[in-house]
């Protein structure tokens, strides 16, 4: 697993195992946002039997699949919801991390400048800057 810190406050990664979750919570991360649908994955790794061990580690985990057909408004609530009443820092993953990173950025475009949503993600490893339309048009609507 590799975590890939687009801010201080805020990490992604491709899809994890329970057994990750020691060095995510080592790591200081208070809660876990699971943006990867469980039809994507082989049954060992649904959200169901990550869930328990985050929780037995301390970890506030939200499960908010994002498909690869897109994002809805709904996701965008409840990672927002979720970064917002975080604690702490917050890890997301997904199958690489992208999605979840998209999802964050769109969350914050009315919080923070567009260059800087990119140049975040950029430092991250998550070359976002074709979605600049998107996160500008979120930015416009908040």
């Amino acid at each position: 697993m590799n975590i890939n810190q687009v801010t201080k406050d805020y990490a992604v990664s491709g899809q994890i195992v329970p057994a990750d979750l020691v060095e995510i919570a080592a790591a200081g991360f208070t809660s876990v946002i699971c943006n990867r649908p469980d039809s994507e994955i082989s049954s060992d790794l649904h959200a169901q039997f990550i869930e328990p061990e985050a929780k037995r580690l301390g970890l506030h985990f939200v499960i908010n699949p994002i498909s690869n057909q897109g994002l809805l408004m709904e996701n965008l609530r409840l990672q927002a919801k979720a970064i917002e009443e975080s604690n702490g820092p917050v890890f997301a993953y997904c199958r690489s991390g992208t999605r979840s990173t998209i999802c964050w950025a769109l969350v914050q475009a009315d919080r923070m400048p567009v260059d800087q949503i990119i140049a975040a993600a950029a430092h991250a490893g998550y070359q976002i800057e074709n979605m600049r339309p998107q996160i500008e048009s979120f930015a416009v609507q908040s």
